[in-house]
């Protein structure tokens, strides 16, 4: 969460604020890419857009959809083009995630309308008209739902709900989407929050703030002890580690890609192996903004036709003046290009 740190000396006092201290700079090459869309901004202001989802349109690529949140208001649909196409008024959800099903499009949220009341938010995304409809919200054993990500294993569809304790809860949801139930829980010791789980390799990420990405099995029997992959050691990352996304290729490999929200920039380590592979920004270019203070991302690699062939990347911007925060679109292959990868 942005300037996390500095809450304490601003809070009800009337006094001037505290200035804030220089952004630390990692000493690594950081590449530079530029975007070449956004979307609408959200309706809250202040820091409020949090993260997306991205819906592939396989029969028409360029139909595809972007499900996003305004954690102040609800949920936002978006077009390619960054238009918003439908709203939500859903509350407080913090973060969002999507996977398509026999039943349809599940999206599943993170719900923390009610603080000490967490729930697990699910809806049906109705990819003709770009609308939500409400399913279910679901208990969660955490004080505050934060995170959130799916899984779809081989025998069902699953929900994980970080908690801003660092609890990790794993549910499986009904396979209409009416309902969900806990299979399993773990823990991270501080604040945590992003979290991707690859449907390929039964793998769930997690980014713990200030300490960095951790690695379990996403499997509801697998071992509850996680292993460290990606430290916030001020040079690949820099705190707050954030969104936390997969840019897929083939039957296990691709890149891992974190938030580096302390320097404004995004990381990147290889699948399966998870070597480090290079980090970049996100510059202003094209009549848009760049990006700042990242909190949620979205990769995908399919192709999005003409043009975004090679993939599509979808980032919060935590600074869209004089506009409220919103989204900025980025091609994945010149993110590739940028650092070499091709």
């Amino acid at each position: 969460m942005k300037h996390r740190h500095l809450l304490t000396a601003l809070l009800l006092s009337g006094c001037a604020a505290t200035p804030k201290p220089q952004a630390m700079v990692s000493p690594l090459p950081t590449a530079s890419v530029v975007p070449f869309a956004q979307t609408d901004a959200v309706a809250s202001l202040q820091d409020a857009a949090d993260d997306p989802a991205i819906w592939h349109n396989a029969a028409d690529p360029a139909a595809s959809l972007i499900v996003a949140t305004d954690k102040k208001a609800g949920l936002n649909v978006y077009g390619l083009d960054g238009k918003l196409r439908s709203n939500l008024a859903a509350g407080r959800v913090n973060n969002v995630d999507l996977r398509e099903t026999p039943a349809g499009v599940i999206v599943a949220a993170s719900d923390r309308n009610t603080i000490g009341d967490s729930r697990l938010a699910l809806f049906r995304l109705d990819t003709r008209t770009a609308t939500l409809t409400p399913l279910a919200r679901v208990p969660v054993a955490t004080a505050e739902a934060y995170g959130l990500c799916m899984y779809q294993a081989k025998n069902g569809l699953y929900a994980f709900v970080v908690g801003k304790d660092g609890a990790i809860i794993q549910l499986r949801i009904a396979a209409d989407g009416s309902g969900a139930e806990t299979v399993r829980t773990m823990k991270l010791a501080t604040q945590s929050e992003g979290c991707v789980a690859d449907d390929r390799t039964g793998t769930l990420f997690v980014g713990e703030e200030d300490v960095g990405v951790w690695r379990f099995g996403a499997e509801p029997g697998d071992p509850v002890t996680p292993t460290s992959v990606a430290k916030a050691n001020g040079k690949e990352l820099i705190a707050d580690v954030e969104g936390v996304a997969i840019a897929a290729e083939g039957a296990d490999g691709g890149y891992l890609v974190v938030s580096s929200q302390g320097d404004s920039a995004y990381a990147l380590w290889r699948l399966p192996d998870l070597g480090y592979a290079g980090r970049f920004r996100i510059a202003e270019g094209s009549g848009i903004g760049g990006t700042s203070e990242t909190d949620g991302i979205e990769v995908s690699s399919a192709s999005f036709g003409p043009g975004l062939e090679g993939g599509l990347m979808v980032v919060q911007d935590g600074d869209n003046a004089p506009q409220a925060q919103n989204f900025k679109l980025v091609r994945w292959a010149e993110v590739k290009t940028a650092l070499g990868l091709e």
